[in-house]
């Protein structure tokens, strides 16, 4: 049964507000040169951006990350008269989070620190916004926390089996103690009726020899 074109098109809106909202780019730029781009953000809305800033060296022919390279990150709400709401500084590879607080327009600006101002550096900048953003900022912590509850369980499952093991080792050790215990009880108790009926046997006959020398019998 088909669904009627505007249940449909909910349908697909809903599908589609599911899917991760991410931006992707990347430029160069030079120390120093500030760049900034504008997302439209509702209300505790998490954003998670991850960037890369590298520089190119000729000698080895590839891109280095220097520890005095710096990237200076600013936040500000372009509704609220370019309120700063967001002001730091980050190593050349790292990942940054903010949640906003109120909703409307928001200008992320980066702008790399580095003490050569002719370098040409390349920026790769990731941008993760919703909640699948805070699904792929965790996914990492979350697989070390699963890590370790395996980790955790496969401990106690190997602990339970050597309880186990100790637990059937005691009980089989029970068993043949019991089993030997009951055997030489019926060995004894076979014992004691064999003695009482040669005593009995004994007695009977003494009874016997005296009566007759009595001349009762």
């Amino acid at each position: 049964m088909f669904l009627s074109f505007p249940y449909s098109l909910s349908f697909v809106l809903i599908l589609l507000s599911c899917f991760n909202l991410s931006d992707a780019l990347h430029y160069y730029s030079t120390p120093g040169q500030k760049k900034c781009f504008f997302e439209e953000l509702p209300a505790d809305t998490l954003v998670v951006t991850k960037f890369d800033a590298a520089i190119y060296n000729d000698e080895t022919k590839s891109f280095d990350h220097p520890d005095n390279l710096v990237l200076a990150l600013t936040v500000d709400e372009t509704f609220d008269n370019n309120h700063r709401v967001v002001s730091q500084k980050s190593k050349s590879d790292s990942e940054f989070t903010f949640t906003s607080t109120d909703s409307g327009e928001h200008k992320f600006c980066l702008t790399p620190q580095y003490p050569k101002k002719d370098q040409r550096i390349r920026i790769l900048l990731d941008m993760a916004i919703g909640y699948s953003a805070a699904v792929d900022s965790k996914k990492t912590d979350d697989v070390n926390w699963l890590t370790s509850r395996i980790h955790d369980l496969n401990g106690k499952v190997e602990e339970i089996q050597r309880e186990q093991q100790l637990i059937r080792e005691r009980e089989a050790l029970f068993r043949d103690q019991s089993e030997s215990t009951n055997s030489r009880v019926v060995k004894w108790s076979i014992i004691q009726l064999a003695v009482l009926i040669i005593v009995g046997y004994f007695q009977l006959k003494h009874l016997k020899s005296f009566f007759v020398k009595q001349k009762i019998v």
